[in-house]
């Protein structure tokens, strides 16, 4: 799967990808490490992500996620700007799944995550006719929850000790956006 955005490719990754994306997670450990779990053994090995690149080809073939890399359009050979994942898609009489996101500390701040994720999303409603997706982001992640709003996500609670991230259980403020 692939899209283009005025400044972005958004693209699934596959395999030849794996060193980017351990490039990708090792530049930016400190900058994800407020929001993210700890990293399983091996997380910044170009093996890791070999395998991990074969799993989500597998999720996509089985209907079960999304998986996305962001590449500059004038740079598509270059590193990766951001990451999308739209997982844990739930059909049936639900039609929803769950949105995780992340962009490279270099790229904030110049809304390329949120011309990503308007095409991503577009697909997701679109292609795959889900219809309802779901993000969550900690409270003091002013950022995160600033992108949500103005992609039209509503707050809808507030979880308590909702996920183990960074060594605590931490609240999160949970988010929808359905399909209009």
């Amino acid at each position: 799967m692939r899209l283009e955005t005025p400044r972005l490719i958004v693209r699934t990754p596959v395999t030849s990808d794996a060193m980017r994306l351990r490039a990708y997670m090792a530049e930016n450990r400190a900058h994800f490490e407020p929001w993210d779990p700890a990293p399983p053994d091996g997380f910044y090995t170009e093996a890791f992500w070999i395998v991990r690149c074969d799993q989500y080809q597998r999720e996509m073939a089985e209907g079960q996620a999304l998986r996305l890399i962001y590449l500059a359009r004038a740079d598509a050979d270059g590193p990766i700007v951001g990451i999308a994942n739209f997982s844990n898609i739930v059909r049936g009489i639900f039609q929803a799944c769950y949105l995780g996101y992340s962009i490279d500390r270099r790229y904030e701040g110049r809304g390329l995550m949120r011309e990503g994720l308007q095409a991503a999303i577009g697909y997701v409603f679109d292609e795959l006719g889900l219809h309802r997706i779901m993000a969550n982001y900690q409270p003091t992640n002013e950022r995160s929850g600033n992108l949500l709003r103005r992609l039209g996500f509503t707050i809808e609670g507030y979880a308590r000790d909702y996920l183990y991230v960074n060594g605590a259980w931490r609240d999160h403020i949970l988010t929808s956006l359905t399909r209009p």
